[in-house]
C-alpha cells in the first residue's frame, strides 16, 4: 500500500490533492472556515471514494496550522467509511453500519484497523465502537476534531463520529500509544463532588481540587492551565494510566478534557524525557516492522503546544519521518482501542 499526504497552507484543496490519483480512502483535515466547502469539493474531485474528515491541524514533515491537509491510502487497501450519529444519546442505534462494514472489508485482527474522527462525547463513542470491533480483535486509532463537526463520504454531521475501516491487503497493521508522563511522587487522590456532564472534579481527598493542585505544584490559579502541560492527572485503568488534562478552573473545581467520576483513583503525573520516549517508540516500531508502508498518527493539541514551546515540534516530525511515510492529525483528544486519552499520541503502522 501507499500513503499520500498533501497540504495547502492557504486552504487550496486542489493544491493539497495535486498528484493524488486512484485513492482508495481519503482523510480530510481542514480549517473551521473552509471545512464544509472542502468536504463538498473533495467529493466532486473524488466521487464515491470513501472519505472521512474533521477540523484540525495536520502534518507530515511539516505542520499545516490553518489550511488543509489530505492523507490518502491506495495500492492495496480495502476500505469502508461511514458514520455513527447522535453519539451523545443513542450511538448504539447505528452500530449495525459498522458491523456490516466489517463484513464488507473482510476485517481481521492482523491486517485491519479502524481510524475515527469524532465530534465529541468520546467515551460513549469508544464504548459503542469497541462493542463491534472487539469481536474481531480490530484495533482503533483516532481523535476528536474541532468545531463539533465531522464528515463522511461527502456529507457533514454534528454529534457524530466518522470512521474508516482500513484493510491492508499486503501486510499487517498494528496500533501504538505513546505516553510521555510518569507518576510524580506518591500522590494518589480519590475524586469526589464530580460533575460527569461537565467533566468537573470538585474535590480530591475531600479537599477543593484547585487548592490541592496549587499547593502541591506551587502555582497561581492563572498558571494552572499551562502547568497541566507538565503535570496532568492520571486515571488508573487496569495496568494502564490514562492521562487527564485540565481544561479550565471553575471556582474551586477543575474542569477536564476527560470524564472523572466519584471514587475514581487519580495520580499526579509529571513530564519525562519526551525526546527519549519518542526515540524508544520509533525503535519499537522499527523492531516490529522491518518494512513500513505508512504511519498515521494523532497527536494531542497539548503535545503540539508543549513541543512548539520547547522548539521541538519540527524535530519531532523529522524524527518520525525515519519510519517512512508519516502523516497525522493534531487532535483535541486521542483514541487508542477503547481508551479516550489526553496529552498522548496514538498511531497505526501499516506493513
Amino acid at each position: 500500500m501507499k500513503q499520500f499526504f498533501g497540504m495547502s497552507r492557504s486552504g487550496d484543496l486542489r493544491e493539497a490533492t495535486r498528484g493524488l490519483s486512484n485513492p482508495q480512502l481519503i482523510l480530510l483535515m481542514s480549517n473551521s472556515q473552509q471545512f464544509e466547502t472542502h468536504v463538498h469539493e473533495l467529493e466532486k474531485l473524488y466521487p464515491h471514494v470513501p472519505s472521512i474528515g474533521c477540523i484540525g491541524m495536520s502534518y507530515d514533515t511539516n505542520i499545516v496550522e490553518n489550511g488543509v491537509g489530505v492523507a490518502a491510502f491506495s495500492d492495496g487497501v480495502n476500505a469502508a467509511a461511514n458514520v455513527l450519529e447522535h453519539v451523545s444519546t443513542v450511538p448504539v442505534k447505528y452500530i449495525r453500519r459498522m458491523e456490516e462494514d466489517l463484513t464488507r472489508v473482510n476485517a481481521s485482527q492482523k491486517d485491519t484497523v479502524c481510524i475515527d474522527f469524532c465530534a465529541g462525547n468520546d467515551a460513549c463513542v469508544l464504548t459503542t465502537i469497541h462493542s463491534a470491533l472487539r469481536r474481531r480483535g480490530i484495533s482503533l486509532v483516532g481523535g476528536t476534531g474541532d468545531g463539533g463537526k465531522i464528515s463522511a463520504n461527502g456529507r457533514i454531521y454534528e454529534d457524530s463520529v466518522a470512521y474508516a475501516l482500513v484493510k491492508n491487503l499486503h501486510g499487517r497493521v498494528k496500533a501504538y500509544k505513546e505516553n510521555i508522563y510518569h507518576p510524580m511522587g506518591n500522590y494518589r487522590f480519590i475524586a469526589s463532588n464530580t460533575d460527569k456532564a461537565k467533566y468537573m472534579i470538585g474535590s480530591l481527598n475531600g479537599q477543593p481540587a484547585k487548592q490541592v493542585y496549587q499547593s502541591i505544584l506551587k502555582v497561581t490559579e492563572q498558571e494552572i492551565l499551562t502547568q497541566t502541560f507538565k503535570n496532568p492527572f492520571g486515571k488508573l485503568n487496569g495496568n494502564e494510566t490514562c492521562i487527564i488534562s485540565i481544561k479550565e478552573v471553575n471556582g474551586n473545581s477543575l474542569a477536564c478534557f476527560r470524564q472523572v467520576n466519584d471514587s475514581d483513583v487519580l495520580l499526579l503525573l509529571e513530564l519525562g524525557d519526551y525526546q527519549e520516549t519518542v526515540r524508544q517508540t520509533i525503535q519499537k516500531i522499527q523492531h516490529d516492522f522491518q518494512h513500513r508502508s505508512a504511519v498515521f498518527s494523532v497527536n494531542c493539541l497539548f503535545r503540539y503546544k508543549l513541543f512548539s514551546k520547547d522548539g521541538y515540534m519540527q524535530k519531532y516530525l523529522q524524527d518520525m519521518s525515519a519510519l517512512g511515510s508519516h502523516a497525522g492529525l493534531v487532535g483535541y483528544g486521542e483514541h487508542y482501542n477503547n481508551q479516550f486519552i489526553n496529552q498522548s499520541m496514538s498511531c497505526v503502522v501499516f506493513e
